[in-house]
């Protein structure tokens, strides 16, 4: 299997020049970097991977930065090893930019499978051909601006659609319920994201607000740290609760979550959490507490392809995530995710993550970039 042995090594950092949204009230808009690696075997085969990073103010270098002393340890080694791998890049006993950590592992996966002949989703698992998807907004201007985009996603053909809006519940609650008002939940089920920025008593408040709107869920209301907050929220509220699913992603400080019953739902990012390795034991663990793990997707294609290869792989994750409107988030690939007629989508039936990559469009939009060979 020297054939499989990688020898190249390729980061891209890359900062297309497409419309870039907020999601809160106070947020400046966001420049989303998409940092691709491209790994290259001996035998020529291409393993590739990309995860999103929103930053203030200019392009995110970190994550490429972080890569710059991981992957000397990847040179010569062969996908087939990717947990031995995980692993040892664990180990360092440094702390890692965990998007760096998540793009080997994803761009490992892409070639065993790939190497195989198959679909990612079906060698990991094969649980479903496709998902249903909700529309994630980003921040609008008020609230007659989210039902029209509602009704928007639903001639498109969604049957969910989650809110960003201003994190203020004096301005976000008013408008959920207007949305809700305008379309029966049988139509379209509605998420709310507030993004870890209520305090317990509003979160408190607004849960109890939320419940006869037959919310699918309430998203980031406190500090995805504050456990004990979340927990003693979800004893006096019937609405299901999920954390932001950025900041907690070792595995053990999962269970303590489900554990404790802080959450109605896992949540966590392939492209953040470490990639598709531990991911896997993340849905597991959530099957153990008999709920899901939604994972979300917000980014490029890339991420979203590699996430949804984990929701068609295992049963237990609900919804797939689609930022809309989607141009700013198809750059630089030939394959996009679309939701068909019935509001679901699935990844194409090429093999690994299936996404064909226009790498003169990524090399236009390239801000840094560096290689490491063997």
């Amino acid at each position: 299997m020297s054939d499989l042995a990688i020898e190249r090594a390729e980061v891209f950092v890359v900062g297309p020049q497409t419309e870039r949204y907020t999601w809160a009230e106070g947020m400046s808009e966001q420049f989303m970097t998409n940092t691709v690696l491209r790994l290259t075997t001996r035998g020529g085969l291409e393993g590739v991977a990309g995860a999103a990073m929103c930053s203030s103010h200019d392009f995110d270098r970190s994550v490429a930065e972080t890569l710059r002393w991981l992957l000397p340890d990847v040179i010569g080694r062969s996908p087939l090893e990717r947990e031995r791998l995980w692993h040892l890049l664990r180990s360092l006993n440094t702390p890692l930019v965990p998007q760096a950590h998540s793009l080997i592992d994803i761009a490992l996966w892409d070639l065993a499978a790939k190497a195989a002949g198959m679909p990612l989703w079906q060698m990991l698992g094969g649980a479903r051909d496709r998902v249903p998807a909700y529309a994630s907004t980003p921040l609008l201007a008020d609230a007659e601006a989210y039902v029209d985009y509602v009704a928007e996603r639903a001639v498109e053909g969604f049957r969910a659609v989650k809110f960003h809006c201003w994190c203020e519940p004096a301005r976000d609650l008013p408008m959920v319920e207007k949305v809700r008002q305008q379309i029966d939940p049988e139509r379209m089920a509605l998420m709310l994201d507030v993004e870890q920025r209520y305090s317990r008593q509003q979160a408190r408040a607004a849960a109890m607000r939320l419940e006869p709107l037959a919310m699918t869920w309430f998203e980031a209301p406190l500090l995805d740290g504050d456990l004990d907050g979340y927990a003693e929220l979800r004893r006096v509220a019937a609405i299901p609760i999920l954390p932001a699913g950025n900041t907690i992603l070792d595995l053990g400080q999962l269970r303590l979550g489900l554990a404790m019953g802080a959450w109605s739902m896992a949540r966590v990012d392939v492209t953040i959490a470490g990639g598709i390795t531990p991911v896997r034991k993340v849905m597991a663990l959530a099957e153990a507490h008999n709920t899901s793990c939604e994972l979300q997707c917000w980014g490029y294609t890339l991420t979203q392809a590699a996430n949804l290869h984990m929701m068609q792989a295992y049963a237990n994750c609900g919804w797939f995530e689609q930022p809309a409107p989607y141009p700013a988030f198809e750059y630089g690939v030939l394959d996009v995710i679309r939701p068909d007629a019935e509001g679901m989508v699935r990844v194409t039936d090429g093999p690994g993550l299936g996404v064909r990559v226009d790498w003169p469009a990524i090399e236009a939009a390239t801000v840094a970039r560096f290689a490491v060979a063997g």
